[in-house]
Parts: C-alpha cells; sequence; structure tokens
C-alpha cells in the first residue's frame, strides 16, 4: 500500500485538492448567494424613497388657476367682467374691453403689471381727484366714487407692485418697505415712511395724502 501510496502520490494530491475545493465551493457559494437579494431591497428602498421625495415637492408647488376674472371699470369702451389667462398684462385685459376713451388718464396706470384673480381695473378720468391707485386687487375700486380712505393705499398691507402705484416709488424703495414691514413690524404712523432710506421730506410730501395705515 505504502508503495503504490508513493507511486500514484501525483494523482493522490489531485484528488485531495479537488475534493477540498469541492467542500469550498459548497461552504462559501451557501453564504455568498443572499447579497443578491439584499442589493434588490436596497435598490427598491432607494427608488421608493426618490418616489416619496418627488410626490412631496409635486404637492408644494401651488397651482393657479388658468383662467381668472377682472372687472375692469371707468374710461373704458366696454367696461365688464373679463376673463384672462393666468401670465396676461393689464394692456392685454383693456384691450380686450375695447381700449381706453378720450378722457382716460394714461398716467395712472400701469399696463404692464399682471393681472390677477377678481382684480379690480379702474380708469380714472383726466383730471379726477381721489385717485391714488387705479388698480385694485381687492372688492372695491380705487376711484372717487368711494371715500378717500378706500382709495388711498395701506403701506401695511400692500405688495412691492402696488407700492410702485405711488409717485416716487420704485422697484428698490418699494422693497424696503417691505422688508422694513417684515423686520420692524407695521407702521405705526405715515410718519414712519419716512425711516425707509430714499423717502425724505419732499418725497414724503407728495406720498402722505395717498397713504393710510
Amino acid at each position: 500500500m505504502k508503495d503504490w501510496l508513493i507511486e500514484h502520490k501525483i494523482y493522490v494530491l489531485i484528488g485531495a485538492l479537488i475534493a477540498i475545493g469541492g467542500i469550498y465551493y459548497f461552504y462559501v457559494s451557501d453564504s455568498v448567494m443572499p447579497s443578491p437579494a439584499n442589493t434588490v431591497t436596497m435598490e427598491e428602498n432607494f427608488q421608493a424613497d426618490e418616489k416619496e421625495i418627488g410626490n412631496k415637492q409635486t404637492e408644494k408647488q401651488p397651482e393657479l388657476p388658468d383662467k381668472i376674472m377682472v372687472d375692469v371699470k371707468g374710461q373704458i369702451k366696454q367696461p365688464g367682467v373679463y376673463q384672462a389667462n393666468t401670465g396676461e398684462r393689464v394692456i392685454d385685459v383693456i384691450s380686450r374691453a375695447g381700449g381706453l376713451t378720450d378722457k382716460a388718464d394714461q398716467g395712472l396706470v400701469n399696463f404692464a403689471e399682471h393681472v390677477k384673480d377678481e382684480m379690480i381695473i379702474y380708469i380714472p378720468a383726466k383730471g379726477e381727484e381721489g385717485v391714488s391707485s387705479p388698480i385694485n386687487t381687492g372688492g372695491s375700486p380705487a376711484s372717487s366714487d368711494g371715500s378717500q380712505k378706500e382709495a388711498k393705499i395701506n403701506i401695511n398691507k400692500a405688495d412691492e407692485t402696488e407700492l410702485q402705484n405711488l409717485p416716487g416709488i420704485g422697484p428698490a424703495k418699494a422693497a424696503a418697505i417691505v422688508e422694513f414691514r417684515n423686520t420692524s413690524g407695521p407702521f405705526k404712523t405715515v410718519e414712519d415712511l419716512k425711516s425707509i432710506s430714499g423717502i425724505g421730506d419732499k418725497t414724503f410730501e407728495k406720498l402722505k395724502d395717498l397713504i393710510a395705515i
């Protein structure tokens, strides 16, 4: 037997290596096989998280109506309530209403302003008093038919677009007024408007009869 092993030792060695390799493959393959399933589960969880985040971002986006209604009054050839599209401007609605009359005071109208749902656009006549903001987003027109207080712009509530209808107030000053309200609280008196950089006594004289708090 010993002589036979010595004579055939190469074959015995090869057989032993094959046996060891089979045992190693059997045990190692069993422990490695589940990993692809774990990888698939992680990928599915990642995709589910991405989908949930995408749904939340979609929910946060405000939905704007495609069709809005605007009331056009005053010196308009065909006054009335008109349908407009989101993104249209005042000039678009005025054109749809037939345009301005010969008596209209175009200097008080911001034709480039974007229209909003339920907006009132009042076009005053030349020389008409008591009108400071012919474009109003509320429920009543800013006209001489109402009280002077109704026609004034509330500097504690008006947005930057409305504030720019005031004489001497451009985009920068309008933004400064809103910023002042946000940081220091609402204006207690109309004279507090002079705390805004760039609004001095001369500018305030032009504004004091057109603003309210």
